[in-house]
């Protein structure tokens, strides 16, 4: 890393500094997508932002990290935008729909940068991966977008399911985004159908959940995603990890 890593003091302040941050991610897209993301530098979108190369690293440590910065951004987008959904229905299979349809309107401006770069994503031991330790706050923010999804609906939900639902929700919405970087139907209508399609057969899947017998199965395909993909891996692991005792308990 350059050893010229400290932000300008015209630049110190907090409104002029996410201004800076906002231009070098939007810059690093456009670059990404206009020359792939392997043979984009970080000097290269210095340049093209107009920054110095110690003031690109200052707020992104590396390609990875503008990586992780657009997968926040996306994050945050799709939160705001099933607002309207999540406040207006109760039906599962609606508010699941409208979520789905949410995050491919979001994502519809980044269609090709997604293609080219999937090749490193794909990887789940890629700190690109979606599924990487280093994605958890996206991750997190797109599973929780789940946790209101069920929180909200009207369709009763097995309390010992309650935590494993919603990742197994956004587990199914990471195969969606897989059809859909790939999708070259017009305006993406297949991955729409798809998401229509998807969120009706996770709603009989709830449905059925509520079928006790049912539920060790469900606990089952949990654990097999958890076991196998690195970060969720990790977030199970933390979870069951027991808290540690205050000093009023250890008295």
């Amino acid at each position: 890393m350059p050893a010229e890593n400290q932000v300008p003091q015209s630049e110190q302040g907090p409104a002029k500094g996410e201004q800076t941050r906002t231009l070098i991610l939007e810059t690093a897209m456009r670059l990404f997508q206009e020359l792939g993301y392997d043979k984009t530098t970080m000097r290269a979108i210095a340049k093209e932002a107009g920054v110095s190369v110690g003031n690109a690293y200052y707020y992104f440590a590396g390609k990875e990290h503008l990586i992780q910065g657009f997968y926040d951004r996306i994050a945050a987008e799709h939160q705001a935008a099933v607002r309207d959904v999540l406040d207006r229905e109760t039906d599962l299979e609606a508010r699941l729909a409208g979520v789905l349809r949410a995050w491919l309107d979001i994502a519809a401006p980044y269609h090709e940068f997604a293609a080219q770069f999937f090749k490193n994503a794909a990887d789940p031991d890629s700190p690109l991966s979606p599924f990487s330790p280093e994605s958890e706050h996206a991750r997190e923010t797109a599973i929780d977008v789940h946790r209101e999804v069920l929180a909200g609906t009207k369709t009763k939900v097995p309390a010992e399911l309650a935590d494993v639902l919603p990742e197994l929700m956004w587990l199914s919405q990471m195969g969606l985004v897989l059809y859909w970087v790939f999708d070259r139907s017009e305006n993406r209508e297949r991955s729409y159908r798809l998401a229509a399609r998807g969120a009706k057969l996770t709603t009989r899947g709830v449905a059925l959940a509520r079928f006790r017998v049912l539920r060790p199965l469900v606990h089952e395909v949990h654990e097999l995603f958890t076991d196998f993909l690195p970060g969720m891996a990790q977030a199970a692991t933390a979870r069951k990890k027991p808290a540690k005792p205050s000093k009023s308990e250890q008295r």
